[in-house]
Formats: structure tokens, sequence, C-alpha cells
């Protein structure tokens, strides 16, 4: 099955397409990717069979083969069997396209039960687990779902790594966007290290869904030494 997969991915490559996505990739190592355009390779996720062998045989070799397992978790209609295979493949994803790419619909509908796993992976020591665990919060707590103790779990994140407070700082413009009044204390009183600091209220700058009188509070807040 490992095998035919692969073989079926490496007919999909496209040699132009791969030398574009390795430049936007640089954690990944370029022979490790082939090339596959996402639509392609979530089409063959969605009729793919029989495909539990290919879940269970990791760590994979190639990034498209990544992708392939994170979009065949997105067809896990099961919360608790979703959670499983998510606990299963987080510890071996190593890149932002991945791991962003990763939205099962089956995690959205249990919020309370989410949270607790969301609470466990935000504390991890693997990068791209606290990446998934913040992108989460983002894409489905900062609606109906919204608590405010959540920003307040962003914020306290100490970390050096590009990739975590890179998706820190978007959670707190997205937050800005949507729960603006909430999320300002958070900027105003310094709660961030500068650089998430600097990048949330530069990435608030360029969104359309921030006003221009937010956009000029937010100007005023840049840190230039700390």
């Amino acid at each position: 099955m490992k095998d035919d997969i692969r073989k079926k991915l490496m007919s999909m490559a496209d040699a132009n397409y791969k030398d574009f996505s390795s430049k936007l990739m640089p954690t990944v190592d370029k022979e490790t990717v082939m090339g596959v355009r996402v639509p392609l390779l979530r089409s063959f996720a969605k009729n793919l069979t029989d495909y539990d062998d290919f879940l269970n045989d990791l760590p994979h070799k190639y990034f498209e083969e990544n992708n392939l397992h994170a979009f065949l978790i997105e067809r896990e209609k099961s919360f608790d069997k979703c959670i499983e295979k998510l606990e299963s493949f987080l510890p071996y994803v190593d890149n932002w396209a991945t791991c962003d790419g990763m939205k099962p619909k089956a995690l959205k509908n249990e919020p309370q039960k989410l949270m607790i796993y969301i609470d466990k992976w935000i504390h991890s020591s693997h990068i791209y687990t606290v990446r998934y665990a913040i992108n989460l919060l983002m894409s489905f707590y900062l609606d109906d779902n919204f608590n405010e103790a959540h920003l307040r779990l962003v914020a306290d994140i100490k970390s050096r790594e590009y990739y975590v407070n890179m998706m820190r700082a978007w959670y707190f413009a997205t937050a800005l966007a949507k729960r603006y009044e909430d999320t300002l204390p958070y900027i105003k009183d310094g709660c961030l290290d500068k650089w998430t600091h600097n990048k949330t209220i530069q990435k608030s700058i360029e969104s359309y869904r921030i006003n221009k009188q937010q956009k000029d509070c937010l100007r005023s807040l840049r840190i230039k030494n700390r």
C-alpha cells in the first residue's frame, strides 16, 4: 500500500512546482519534496480507500506523504479517533504547510473536549505541535467559542522559535480583527515579546479587517526598544 501510494504521488509530481514550493519551506529538505499540487493531493486523499497501513507507517519519507496523511486525518468523523490519529502524527510534522493545512471538522464539533488537547499541545516541546494548538485556537475559538483566557494562553508562551512566534502573531492579529476590544489590552500592556508584538501590529495594519482608526492606534503602539 505504501509503495503504491508513493508511486501514484510521484506520477502527479511537477518539477516546477517542486522548485516553487520548496522555497516556501526552508525547514524541509528539497529532496523530500515531489512537487504535487495541493488540489491534486486533496482529490487523491478524498478517493483513497484502505489507508490505515499508510497512516501507521511513520515517519514518512516525503513531504507530500505527510500532507496526504494530514488530509486523510481530516476525513475522520469521530472526534476520539481523530484525536488519536493526531496524537500519533503531530510529533512527525516538520513544517508549517503540513501543520496549518490540517483542520478536521470533527474537532470543531467538540470545542470543550478539544480544549483539553489544545492545552496539552500548546505546552509541548515540539515546535509544530505548539503551532498547531495555536492555529486551532485561531480557527475555532475566536467566534462563538471565544474565551479571553485563550488570549492569555497564547500570550504566555515563551519561545524563540520563528514558526511558533509567527503563529502567535497571526493569532493575535486575527483576534484584533475579530475581538478588538478584548485583544487590544494585550498589545497596550506589552504582554508579548518585542518581535511577536511588532509582527502582530504589522499583520494587523496589513489586514483589511482592521479599520483606519484601529490601525492608527496600533501604529502608535509599536515597540522600538525594550
